[in-house]
C-alpha cells in the first residue's frame, strides 16, 4: 500500500450508479474524513469532478475521479480493484483556475473562480455588444454576439469546444478566447492568448442589452465589466491513470477518438 495515499475520502454524485459504487468502495477501503484524507476520490461525472475541485480548491489535496456518471472526460475508468496501487501509479496534472472579477450596473463586484471557463451571455433576445481589451490594450472595439468565453486548457473540451473553440493541450500556457454565435465580425473565430494575459470585456449599452457573466456555475447578472485572468496562486492536483492522463485525452480528442 502506498503510504502517500493511505487514507481515502470518497464523494459521490446522487445517481444510483455512483451511490452503489460508493457503498462498494467504502466497504473495501473505508471512508476517511476529507480534511484528514491523503486523497479525495470522486465517483460520478465531470459535473461532480468540477464540484469537488471547487470544494478543495484551496487545500492542495489531490483529486482522483472514477466515472459513474453521464460525461466522464475528467474521470478515470471505474474499478474496485487495488485502488491504492492505482493511486500510487497515477500521474498528476496541475490546474490553475481562472479568476473572474465582474462589476454589475449597481457597482457591486462579484469575484469567482472557474476551472473550465468564464462565459458572458446575453440576458434577453437582444445580442450583446462587447468591447475586448487584452492587457489594457483594445483589441476589438465591438463584438456583436450571443456572448464570449475564456477557457482554460482543462475546459477547452467543454463548452469552448461546442462553441467551435480550439482544443488546448493541458500543459499549454494558453487560454482560448471564443465568441458565442458571433454576428459581427461574422468570421471572427476567437483568439489564443498567453495564460499571463488579463482579459477585460466591457458591455456596451448594458441597460438595453443586459449581459450575465458565469464562472463555471457562479453567475453575476447585469454586468458592465468583466476581468478574467489565470490565478497562479492556486494549483489544483488531478490524478489520472497512466495512458489516461488529461493531456492524453485532450490529444486523442483532437483526432476524433
Amino acid at each position: 500500500m502506498s503510504k502517500r495515499y493511505a487514507n481515502i475520502a470518497f464523494v459521490a454524485s446522487a445517481s444510483v450508479e455512483a451511490q452503489a459504487a460508493l457503498r462498494q468502495l467504502t466497504d473495501i477501503y473505508g471512508n476517511a474524513d476529507a480534511d484528514a484524507a491523503d486523497v479525495v476520490v470522486a465517483l460520478g461525472g465531470d459535473g461532480l469532478m468540477l464540484q469537488t475541485l471547487h470544494r478543495h480548491m484551496y487545500t492542495g489535496k489531490p483529486i482522483y475521479g472514477m466515472h459513474r456518471g453521464t460525461v466522464g472526460f475528467l474521470m478515470n475508468e471505474f474499478s474496485t480493484h487495488d485502488l491504492h496501487a492505482r493511486l500510487a501509479a497515477a500521474r498528476e496534472s496541475l490546474i490553475n483556475p481562472l479568476k473572474m472579477r465582474a462589476t454589475d450596473i449597481h457597482g457591486n463586484v462579484h469575484i469567482h473562480h472557474a476551472i473550465n471557463e468564464v462565459a458572458l451571455f446575453r440576458q434577453t433576445h437582444q445580442a450583446a455588444h462587447l468591447r475586448i481589451l487584452i492587457d489594457e490594450r483594445e483589441r476589438m472595439a465591438e463584438l456583436i454576439a450571443d456572448g464570449i468565453l475564456v477557457a482554460t486548457p482543462a475546459g477547452s473540451t467543454a463548452y469552448n469546444l461546442s462553441a467551435q473553440g480550439p482544443i488546448l493541450p493541458i500543459n499549454a500556457p494558453l487560454l482560448a478566447l471564443t465568441p458565442i454565435s458571433p454576428f459581427r465580425p461574422r468570421r471572427w473565430r476567437g483568439a489564443l492568448l498567453p495564460n499571463s494575459a488579463q482579459v477585460v470585456i466591457e458591455v456596451l449599452d448594458s441597460q438595453k442589452r443586459p449581459v450575465a457573466a458565469v464562472a463555471d456555475h457562479d453567475e453575476a447578472r447585469d454586468v458592465t465589466r468583466v476581468e478574467v485572468a489565470s490565478d497562479k496562486t492556486i494549483s489544483m492536483r488531478m490524478l489520472f491513470d497512466p495512458g489516461h492522463s488529461l493531456e492524453e485525452r485532450i490529444l486523442r480528442e483532437q483526432f476524433g477518438h
